[in-house]
C-alpha cells in the first residue's frame, strides 16, 4: 500500500499574493518542523477574503492589484497610536502632508501628538492633492497592573446550584456567590463561563463556548423572582406552578442524581417570563428600559429580530426564506414589523438579563472585592447564530476556525466557529470587537479571553475539508490590542489571555507588554527549555492568573489520585496502554508532591493530620501557587469539597455528560451553593489563600 500523495505546494505567485493578504503558506507545529500549506487551502483560504486565485491567470491578476494598491496607498484602513504619540504609520507619508484628525470628542486637530484615548477619524492630504482617510485608535500604552495580589473562585455558573435554582446556577447564585466569598473568604474574584446567549432549540447545545451571540447574554441565566414585575403578575397561582416545577427540576439533580437540563430550565423560564412580559413597567423602570434600547441600538434590535425570527424559522438563518436573510432586506424590515411584540419581548430579556449581571458585579464590589466578576469571552459564534447573521459582512463565508494538527491531536480540530475577516475589520475601524468588549464590559471587573493567540492568528478551515486542510491567517494584532486596551481602560477593567498550549513566538510578550496577564496552570509549568521538571515557583511569571486546574481538565483531586486516566480509559479515550498512561500519570503526580514537600508546603490539613490525605495535598498545591509571584490566584470551586469529575472531557460528545453536572463532593454527591458556604473543608482551603499560604 503506497503512501498518500502530499497535497500540492502553492506555487511562487500564490505564496506571494497569500503574504500579501496575511495567509500563511506553512506553520510550524514545532520549533524544528515546518509544515507546509497545500495550494487548496491557501486559495480557498483567498477566495473567503474576496481574492480569485482559481487559475495562474487570476493569481497574477490578483498578484498585481493588491502590489498596485498597497504601493499606492498613503493609508491602511486602520492606523493605532499608543499613549498619545503620532501613529508610526504617519512617518511613511509624503513630506508636506497636511494632516485632518476629527476626535471622538468632537475636536478638530491638525496633528497627532497628545491625541485623547479613543477611536478618531484621520484624514491625509498629500502637497499634490491625494487625499487619504483611516479609523484612528488611540489606546493608552498599556492596562494597569493589578494593586497588589488578588485571590478567587473559578466556577462553571450552570453547575453552581442553589435552594432557590431553576434546577441550573442562575446570576441570583451568581450575586449570593460573590457577596459570601467577598464578605467570608477574602476573595477579589470569581470568573465564570462565558454567559453568552445560546442557540435556542431542543436540545441545546450545552456548550457556552458556541453561541448564538457573543454580544447578548443568555437569559435562561435569570432568577425570575429577583424582577420586580414578578410580584405584580396577574396571574400568581400559574407563577407559583411554574415554582413548584423548577423545585422538582432542581431536587432530580441534587437527590435524584439527574443531569442539568438546560433545555428544560428554559422551557419553566420562558413562559414564567412571557407572564412577566404582560405586567406593564414602572414610569422609573420604563425610562431605564428605554435608555438600554438607545444604548444598544442596532446590535440589539437585530439580536432580538434574529430570536424573533428563529422562533417562527428555526435556529439556522441559512434556512430560513431568502429575503430574510439579509438583516437589511425589505422581507426582513417587514417581518421584523409583524413580530414587533416578539421583538420587544427578546430585547427585554436582554436588558433584564444585563441588569441582573450588573446587580452580580455590585455585589461582588460591595462585599470587598478588588475586581468582582471576570467574564469569559468565547472564541467565536455558531455559524447559524444571531451574530453570523448580523454581522455577515464581517465573517468569513465558508470557514471555519480550529486548529492545525500537532503532538496531541495529529486530525488537527474544527471547532465549527466561522472567523471574522480582518479586512473587513480594518476596514469597520474593528467596530464590531470595540462593540463587542464594551458590551462586556458593562458588567466585568475582568475580562477572560479563552485562545488569546486568536487576537493575532487564527487556523482557517475551508467548509467540507478535513482540519489538516487548513492554513493560518493573521489579524493586525497591535489594532486588536489597541481596542482591547482602549476598551478594558475605559472600564478600569482586567484582561487575562487563555494562552495555553501552543503559543507563536512573540505573543506572550506582546500581550505582556500591553498590561495582559496570561494563564499559567500548574501541572504544565515545567521547565520545557532545561531537565522538565516541575518549574519551581520563582520560575512562574508574575504577569498571570495562576490555577491548579481549568474545567477542560481533571480536577485536581482525580489529577493527584489518577483517577482521570480510569475515566478517559473508561471512554476509550487512551491512545496508549492503561498501565503507562497510569505510570506516567502517578510519575507526574509525584514530581510535583516531591516538590511540594521539599518546599515544605505538605502540612496537613488544620496544622496537623496525615500530610498523604488528599486534602492536605490540595492545599499544599494552592500553597504553592501563593509562592508565585502570579498577581491571580484561582481555586477551581469543584476542588473545594474534592470533586472527582471535570465539567468538560474534550474528545468527547454523548459519551460523557459535558456541561451538564453540578458541583459535587468527592463521594459525587450534589452540593448546593448553602453547602459550600457551610463546608469546613471549603474554608480550610480558602483560608490557606487568605493567610497567604503560611
Amino acid at each position: 500500500m503506497t503512501a498518500p500523495r502530499p497535497a500540492d505546494p502553492p506555487s511562487e505567485d500564490l505564496s506571494r499574493l497569500a503574504v500579501l493578504h496575511g495567509v500563511a503558506t506553512s506553520y510550524s507545529p514545532s520549533p524544528d518542523r515546518s509544515v507546509t500549506a497545500s495550494a487548496t487551502a491557501v486559495t480557498l483560504t483567498l477566495a473567503a477574503l474576496g481574492v480569485d486565485a482559481s487559475t495562474p491567470g487570476a493569481v497574477r491578476a490578483a498578484l498585481a492589484a493588491r502590489e498596485r494598491e498597497l504601493g499606492e496607498r498613503l493609508l491602511p484602513p486602520t492606523v493605532v497610536g499608543w499613549g498619545g504619540s503620532p501613529p508610526a504609520a504617519l512617518a511613511a507619508l509624503p513630506e508636506g502632508t497636511r494632516l485632518r484628525i476629527d476626535t471622538e470628542q468632537g475636536e478638530s486637530r491638525a496633528d497627532a501628538d497628545g491625541l485623547p484615548p479613543g477611536v478618531h477619524r484621520l484624514t491625509a492630504t498629500t502637497s499634490d492633492g491625494r487625499t487619504a482617510t483611516a479609523h484612528l485608535i488611540v489606546a493608552p500604552p498599556r492596562l494597569p497592573t493589578p494593586a497588589g495580589r488578588s485571590h478567587g473562585l473559578l466556577v462553571q455558573l450552570y453547575s453552581l446550584l442553589s435552594r432557590r435554582s431553576w434546577g441550573m446556577g442562575d446570576l441570583g447564585d451568581l450575586a449570593e456567590l460573590a457577596g459570601w466569598a467577598g464578605r467570608s473568604l477574602g476573595a477579589g474574584f470569581v470568573q465564570v463561563n462565558p454567559l453568552h446567549a445560546a442557540v435556542p432549540g431542543a436540545p441545546t447545545d450545552p456548550s457556552p463556548y458556541r453561541p448564538s451571540s457573543r454580544r447578548f447574554p443568555d437569559p435562561v441565566h435569570l432568577r425570575v423572582e429577583d424582577i420586580p414585575e414578578a410580584a405584580y403578575v396577574d396571574d400568581p397561582e400559574r407563577l407559583r406552578a411554574l415554582l413548584e416545577r423548577a423545585g422538582r427540576l432542581r431536587e432530580a439533580v441534587l437527590h435524584k442524581g439527574a443531569l442539568i437540563d438546560r433545555d428544560a430550565v428554559w422551557e419553566l423560564k420562558r413562559e414564567a417570563l412571557e407572564l412577566l412580559g404582560e405586567v406593564p413597567l414602572g414610569p422609573g423602570r420604563r425610562a431605564a428600559y428605554c435608555d438600554f434600547l438607545a444604548e444598544q441600538g442596532q446590535a440589539l434590535e437585530d439580536h432580538a429580530t434574529w430570536c424573533a425570527l428563529a422562533e417562527v424559522h428555526g435556529s439556522d438563518w441559512h434556512r430560513w426564506p431568502t429575503g430574510l436573510r439579509d438583516p437589511r432586506s425589505a422581507e426582513t424590515t417587514q417581518a421584523r414589523n409583524g413580530l414587533m411584540d416578539r421583538v420587544d419581548f427578546w430585547s427585554r430579556l436582554a436588558w433584564l438579563t444585563d441588569t441582573q449581571l450588573t446587580a452580580a458585579q455590585r455585589a461582588g464590589l460591595e462585599a470587598g472585592m478588588s475586581v468582582g466578576i471576570v467574564h469569559d469571552l468565547a472564541v467565536g459564534v455558531h455559524p447559524g447564530g444571531a451574530d453570523a447573521w448580523a454581522q455577515q459582512e464581517h465573517f468569513a463565508a465558508g470557514m471555519s476556525v480550529g486548529a492545525p494538527p500537532d503532538a496531541f491531536n495529529a486530525r488537527g480540530q474544527d471547532w465549527g466557529l466561522p472567523p471574522w475577516r480582518p479586512d473587513r475589520l480594518a476596514e469597520s475601524g474593528y467596530a464590531p470587537f470595540r462593540d463587542l468588549l464594551r458590551a462586556l464590559f458593562r458588567y466585568a471587573g475582568a475580562l477572560r479571553i479563552d485562545h488569546v493567540m486568536g487576537l493575532f492568528r487564527l487556523w482557517w478551515v475551508p467548509q467540507g475539508h478535513p482540519p489538516t486542510e487548513g492554513t493560518y491567517v493573521r489579524y493586525d494584532a497591535e489594532a486588536m490590542l489597541a481596542v482591547l486596551v482602549l476598551e478594558a481602560s475605559r472600564a478600569g477593567a482586567l484582561v487575562i489571555g487563555e494562552d495555553l498550549g501552543t503559543v507563536e513566538p512573540g505573543v506572550r510578550e506582546a500581550l505582556r507588554e500591553r498590561g495582559v496577564l496570561g494563564t499559567s496552570v500548574l501541572w504544565f509549568e515545567r521547565d520545557w527549555d532545561g531537565d522538565g521538571r516541575p518549574l519551581p515557583p520563582d520560575g512562574w511569571r508574575a504577569d498571570c492568573l495562576a490555577t491548579a486546574t481549568t474545567h477542560d481538565l481533571p480536577s485536581t483531586a482525580a489529577r493527584l489520585t489518577g483517577e482521570h486516566v480510569e475515566l478517559r480509559d473508561s471512554l476509550g479515550l487512551l491512545t496508549r496502554p492503561l498501565e503507562e498512561e497510569r505510570a506516567e500519570a502517578a510519575a507526574d503526580a509525584g514530581e510535583w508532591l516531591a516538590l511540594l514537600s521539599r518546599l515544605g508546603l505538605l502540612h496537613g490539613t488544620g496544622g496537623g493530620g496525615d500530610l498523604s490525605s488528599e486534602e492536605a495535598q490540595i492545599q499544599a498545591v494552592h500553597r504553592f501557587l501563593l509562592r508565585t509571584p502570579a498577581r491571580m490566584v484561582g481555586v477551581w470551586l469543584p476542588d473545594g469539597v474534592g470533586d472527582r469529575r471535570p465539567q468538560n472531557l474534550p474528545g468527547t460528545w454523548d459519551q460523557y455528560p459535558n456541561w451538564r453536572l453540578p458541583i459535587a463532593d468527592a463521594q459525587g454527591r450534589p452540593v448546593t451553593l448553602e453547602d459550600l458556604a457551610a463546608s469546613p473543608r471549603l474554608r480550610a482551603l480558602m483560608e490557606v489563600l487568605r493567610e497567604g499560604g503560611a
